[in-house]
């Protein structure tokens, strides 16, 4: 029997967005985010003493929705950066994504092997891929403060904004490895190489042909103005729905489909930004509320000192120093290096994986995977969350003293960011 919808878990996910509401600039101030409140909800309110909602970690809706979210979010962030914008300061992101993003996986790797002793290598290695991307919308503080230097929060605005998309094939070649068998490996690699391909190819013809189409009908008078972000909206779910339909990897094809489309239509794509990002602001929250409430509980049952220690080193040492090796030679301060290598927070796109790894690997892996990546994620919430106000603060003044012709002063082509809006009482300049 259809058991219809739940309205008791829907009236206590509204009720939680109405109160968050009416007191996020009093708990901001205070140095708690979005992505932490949502989090302690979830967590208070699906556990007892309280257990006002009977959920799952299995549930097929819960992945649902955080894959459409991630979909949604991946083809905004790529939609954003304008590859014609981009090129004129490319250098650091480039290091940042092209060396750092690869030696993280790496080191993350490597450190799943050490910490865990005897796991299965491909295991090891989607641990290490689930936890290398960033995301922005935890470091909201960091990219509206206008302490930090316009530069440094675009270099960290364009790697969050591409670095889950380009960790996303890796983690599927990972989980395909950790599921196959040793005869089965080289066909599911092959395989997941396929999928990559095809979500390359589907996602950048949709978003070109539909974003100049949107380009035309904006330009001729077609289009009326209130239904265009619709369609741009409409636009990410058929690329990464369209992409699973055809064979492809969903989540590459919404990617792309954002990186083809921001370039075939920017104006179009500033315009629908505020409207999109709101529903994928909405929907990351919900996300936040229901890792609260589903994952928290099973990984820290399951988890040992050993996923606490691969925790730490995930935000420091399995960052930070492909960060600072990335940078050498930049010309960046010290300080500048440290400030990028510790705002990495880990967000959105490590739940999804987490969950992808959740359903598809074994009791044994999955109860390996499972702690580490959400310990991770959970402490990069607290952490990170925690102190993007007060480091800002402090890295804002050393950047004050330093001469305006350093490379974190260099002007840099304005780009749209993502990030939950809380306004932040501080002053710009």
């Amino acid at each position: 029997m259809d058991p219809g919808l739940n309205t008791e878990a829907l009236a206590v996910v509204a009720g939680c967005f109405v109160i968050w509401a009416l007191v996020s600039s009093r708990f901001e101030r205070l140095n708690v985010s979005a992505p932490i409140a949502f989090v302690a909800l979830g967590l208070l309110l699906a556990h007892s003493p309280f257990s006002l909602i009977d959920v799952t970690i299995g549930s097929a809706s819960f992945r649902g929705i955080a894959e459409v979210t991630l979909a949604i979010v991946l083809f905004n962030d790529a939609s954003r950066v304008n590859v014609r914008a981009v090129r004129a300061d490319a250098a650091i992101p480039l290091r940042l994504l092209l060396v750092g993003l690869p030696l993280t996986i790496g080191l993350g790797t490597v450190a799943a092997l050490v910490v865990f002793g005897g796991v299965n290598p491909w295991v090891a290695a989607l641990i290490g891929a689930a936890i290398a991307p960033t995301d922005a919308a935890l470091g909201a503080q960091i990219m509206e403060d206008h302490r930090v230097p316009g530069r440094i929060r675009r270099v960290l605005n364009v790697e969050s904004g591409l670095n889950d998309g380009i960790a996303t094939p890796f983690v599927n070649v990972f989980i395909v490895g950790a599921v196959g068998t040793e005869l089965a490996h080289a066909h599911t690699v092959v395989r997941a190489a396929e999928e990559l391909g095809i979500g390359i190819v589907t996602g950048a013809g949709l978003g070109l042909v539909i974003g100049a189409s949107i380009q035309l009908a904006r330009n001729r008078g077609w289009a009326a103005g209130r239904y265009r972000p619709i369609g741009v909206l409409a636009l990410a779910l058929l690329a990464y729905a369209l992409t699973i339909e055809v064979g492809g990897n969903g989540f590459v094809g919404a990617f792309v489909g954002g990186l083809a489309f921001g370039s075939a239509a920017p104006a179009e794509g500033a315009e629908s930004d505020v409207f999109i990002t709101d529903v994928g602001e909405l929907l990351s929250l919900l996300v936040w509320f229901l890792f609260g409430a589903l994952m928290i509980v099973p990984a820290v049952r399951e988890a040992t000192w050993r996923d606490g220690l691969y925790a730490v080193l995930a935000l420091t040492v399995v960052r930070m120093l492909p960060v600072a090796i990335s940078l050498w030679r930049s010309g960046m301060s010290k300080a500048t290096v440290a400030f990028v290598g510790w705002f990495g927070p880990r967000g959105l796109a490590s739940v999804v994986f987490a969950l992808l790894a959740f359903d598809a690997l074994d009791t044994t892996d999955r109860n390996l995977a499972l702690p580490a990546i959400s310990l991770t994620v959970l402490l990069s919430v607290l952490a990170h969350g925690i102190t993007a106000s007060p480091l800002a603060a402090r890295y804002g003044a050393h950047a004050d003293s330093l001469k305006q012709h350093r490379p974190e002063h260099q002007d840099a082509p304005r780009l749209r960011t993502r990030s939950l809006r809380g306004r932040l009482p501080h002053p710009t300049r």
